[in-house]
């Protein structure tokens, strides 16, 4: 079993905190397009700066709509992450956007990915094909249809949103209980029995083993926001006991 790429995830367009966490052996960024602080003109031009410094990109856009997944693709970035799919017939919808006919319903843009030319057959299987498709499994009813989704053929993975699914499981707050462990375990077993990824946000050490020993492809390792509240607070704490010595 292979380890999972590592990550970062990022908020905002910071061209400087992208060059650190590449210098620090990054391999892919997710951008949360639909929390973040990103509009498309940075998105124009962010997208194709991380991929130019040797990062894959995973763009989390805003929204299980045709608009945002065609420009994430359109800019250059390598998948989309689709949040809000609610079960196998969302999952069946939305997905058809980011593959072209007749595998889905992509809209073809003659632009940065076609070299801002036309395009042939293909141009659009290569594209089909390198530009992949996970949708966000952070909703109950895309749980219990996971093989279902996973089946799709514009699906070539899925990325767990730990958060939104323990609250919309009833568990309140994610807190790394039992039953989010379950879950999980029941996507990765999923993914990994159709051969397809699966990807993580493993902010905990927990999580990160959990990761490494079920086949995950991605795992983002740290936001951008706590990173940087991280290295503040470590760097205040030595303060405080050189003085309280």
């Amino acid at each position: 079993m292979s380890a999972p790429k590592h990550g970062f995830w990022m908020s905002s367009p910071s061209f400087a905190a992208a060059e650190m966490a590449r210098l620090a052996g990054y391999e892919f960024i997710t951008l949360d397009i639909e929390h973040g602080s990103f509009d498309l003109q940075d998105l124009e031009r962010f997208i194709p700066f991380l991929k130019s410094i040797g990062f894959e990109v995973l763009a989390k856009v805003l929204g299980p709509e045709r608009g945002p997944i065609q420009q994430a693709l359109d800019f250059g970035a390598d998948t989309v992450v689709i949040p809000h799919v609610m079960s196998r017939a969302h999952a069946e919808e939305v997905c058809a956007f980011a593959k072209f006919p007749p595998l889905g319903d992509r809209s073809f843009a003659g632009g940065r990915t076609s070299n801002y030319a036309g395009f042939d057959d293909a141009w659009v299987k290569q594209q089909d094909t390198k530009t992949r498709c996970y949708p966000m499994i952070e909703d109950h009813g895309a749980v219990e249809e996971i093989e279902a989704i996973l089946a799709l053929p514009t699906v070539d993975g899925v990325f767990v949103g730990p958060s939104d699914l323990s609250l919309r499981r009833e568990r309140g707050a994610y807190s790394r209980k039992p039953g989010d462990f379950d879950d999980l375990g029941k996507i990765a077993a999923a993914a990994r029995a159709v051969g397809k990824d699966w990807a993580l946000p493993a902010w905990s050490p927990e999580e990160k083993e959990f990761a490494a020993q079920n086949g995950a492809s991605h795992a983002v390792l740290i936001m951008e926001h706590g990173a940087l509240f991280q290295g503040l607070n470590a760097a205040k704490q030595t303060m405080n006991e050189i003085i309280g010595k």
